[in-house]
């Protein structure tokens, strides 16, 4: 989990409050060799504070959790200041390719 949150993921603090994260722009290609489309998703740890997920609606210190789309949404209500990790992973990295901005409200 250090290596994700030190050297792997893009972090950012979460303030208290209800705070909204989708994918803004851009998308992610795990395969460029054969013509596979870039898709847009990332995935999510968030962790160092108490959070509820609207979806799950359980309170915790750390959690899972990915965005699939431009229209795909993560409610978060943190209690807690937490840290949002956003990364990709894959076990072939030589044809990875692309970026995905996030957007981060909080309400």
């Amino acid at each position: 989990m250090q290596k994700i949150q030190n050297e792997v993921a893009v972090s950012v603090p979460l303030e208290p409050g209800i705070n909204i994260v989708k994918i803004r722009s851009g998308a992610f290609s795990y395969r460029t060799v054969d013509g596979t489309v870039a898709e847009p998703l990332v995935l999510l740890w968030i962790y160092g504070g108490k959070v509820t997920n609207q979806k799950t609606e359980v309170e915790v210190g750390a959690t899972w959790s990915s965005l699939n789309g431009y229209d795909d949404t993560l409610t978060l209500n943190v209690k807690e200041k937490a840290t949002l990790c956003a990364f990709f992973f894959d076990t072939y990295l030589e044809d990875n390719e692309g970026e995905v901005f996030l957007s981060v409200v909080r309400i």
